[in-house]
């Protein structure tokens, strides 16, 4: 296993890290630990939960992904094996997450009320990585909008949602902050507030990358090797398009779409055509569809570390395994050829 610097941390984390947001209504507890077991044993140091996960959220199952992760640690006594990173979630209508039953944003008060519940579920006193889940101001989110930006005039609180933060770091709770789902414009923000009034810095950003969606290209890359702010990319596998298991229409039993219904972002023709152009590369490779696109993702050198997901063990290995291909510049060539092709589909 490869390990890499989270930020400027001097923390390494592993390559890959461990997803886990189907926790709680995919798999169940058992499985959930099968997982962080499996996980250790290969050399993975890193998971990657949220208070509000599993998914879809809803109010039964909120906080049930961070349960099962603390009750592995409180199973196993392995907390000082992991470098663990949860999120607390932006702006937003859930109002089964806080104790007033307010919709969610990233108030001073509501990050205090969100670091010691996830502190409690967890069975842990620190958290090595706490990030934004998405910004607490209007943008475009998970696929809504495209590439098409909405301007509106509404005031960012970013210093105060920093100086918010800075507290809990200071207390002991956080050792170090993170973004995700944020623009390369919020990014700088939160990086020129840190620097210029000493406050905590952002050491990563996590954001949806694949070979169906490399716009984090398009500016956060930069931003990740000047700045030191690295990716910590979700949905390498388009959360299952890449597989091929939803080509010409299969609807697998047990699969996210066919229980939730909910990935029309990688369903247009443009989606469809370009996803053929992977599968076949793929296949004139020899390879494994869903190792192809992991490894794509674990390869860039902006990239700290790759979160696979899985709702099975034979799933969960192949995604591990994943990171043992060899990456040639064929396969560079191939993939580029088909992203120019097709560029950005599923933005």
């Amino acid at each position: 296993m490869e390990y890499r610097e989270l930020g400027r941390t001097g923390i390494k984390v592993s390559s890959i890290c461990l997803g886990t947001m189907t926790w709680g209504q995919q798999n169940t507890e058992a499985e959930g630990h099968e997982q962080m077991d499996y996980a250790v044993d290969q050399g993975i140091n890193f998971f990657d939960t949220a208070e509000m996960y599993s998914v879809p959220p809803k109010a039964e199952t909120q906080g049930s992904t961070e349960k099962i992760v603390g009750s592995w640690f409180k199973a196993r006594g392995k907390r000082d094996k992991v470098i663990l990173a949860t999120k607390i979630a932006g702006r937003g209508p859930m109002n089964w997450l806080r104790d007033d039953k307010s919709g969610t944003e990233q108030s001073r008060k509501q990050i205090f009320e969100a670091v010691d519940k996830s502190l409690k579920r967890l069975q842990t006193d620190y958290i090595d990585l706490y990030q934004l889940h998405w910004p607490d101001r209007p943008v475009s989110l998970f696929g809504s909008g495209g590439l098409t930006y909405k301007h509106t005039d509404e005031i960012i609180q970013i210093d105060e949602i920093l100086d918010a933060l800075n507290d809990v770091v200071k207390a002991g709770k956080v050792r170090h902050i993170g973004l995700s789902n944020e623009t390369p414009w919020g990014t700088m923000k939160f990086l020129h507030h840190a620097d210029t009034k000493g406050l905590p810095r952002v050491q990563s950003i996590q954001n949806a990358y694949n070979l169906v969606n490399r716009v984090f290209e398009l500016g956060g890359a930069e931003i990740a090797h000047r700045e030191g702010v690295g990716l910590l990319a979700y949905s390498p596998l388009a959360q299952g398009y890449l597989t091929g298991k939803y080509q010409n229409g299969a609807l697998p039993v047990g699969s996210r779409k066919q229980l939730f219904n909910r990935l029309q972002r990688y369903e247009s023709p443009q989606a469809n055509s370009a996803i053929e152009s992977y599968l076949a590369i793929a296949k004139k490779h020899g390879l494994d569809a869903s190792q192809l696109a992991n490894q794509f993702v674990t390869t860039r050198s902006f990239v700290t570390s790759n979160i696979i997901g899985a709702t099975t063990m034979e799933q969960l290995k192949l995604a591990v395994t994943s990171r043992e291909i060899p990456w040639t510049d064929e396969l560079e060539a191939d993939v580029n050829a088909a992203h120019q092709a097709q560029p950005n589909p599923c933005p």
